[in-house]
């Protein structure tokens, strides 16, 4: 679990602005992307987002910070690679999300983009919906914000 103590928080209660203070960053959030595609050196982030040494030296610095990557010696110790910690791999579900509703609203109808697909049979992964205990899908209406004194159990 992120342990993240020296921050300043937008709205301390709400894990929403919590979520957004550790990963706001549009850098932030294709690096952990990319993570998840499976890159794992400085210069792969690099050719992938095309942005500046300092900014990603300073994203991926920030990641490992907040416990979301680990910096591993490679195999002949020569440089770092960044390897998801647990609380990185668990942002697959946020990207994910991101991903469909990018593909839903933010592409014009005969544009080309990339889609996530399960390499078994190259069906795209199914749309991510919440559900109640029954199965029945969730909307906002049928969600109610309540505020707790400790962390709930899963």
């Amino acid at each position: 679990m992120l342990q993240p103590t020296d921050m300043d928080w937008t709205d301390p209660e709400c894990p929403v602005a919590r979520a957004a203070d550790l990963l706001g960053d549009k850098w932030i959030l294709l690096i952990i992307r990319d993570s998840l595609d499976g890159k794992r050196r400085f210069s792969e982030f690099e050719k992938s987002l095309g942005v500046a040494k300092n900014i990603l030296s300073d994203r991926l610095r920030l990641l490992v910070d907040r416990g979301v990557l680990t910096r591993m010696p490679n195999d002949r110790g020569t440089r770092s690679e960044y390897q998801l910690t647990r609380a990185g791999l668990d942002l697959f579900t946020l990207v994910l999300s991101l991903r469909q509703w990018g593909e839903r609203n933010a592409f014009g109808t005969d544009e080309r983009h990339s889609i996530l697909v399960e390499p078994a049979t190259g069906d795209p992964v199914p749309q991510l919906r919440p559900l109640d205990q029954d199965g029945n899908e969730l909307g906002p209406q049928e969600t109610l914000l309540i505020r707790v004194s400790h962390h709930p159990e899963p």
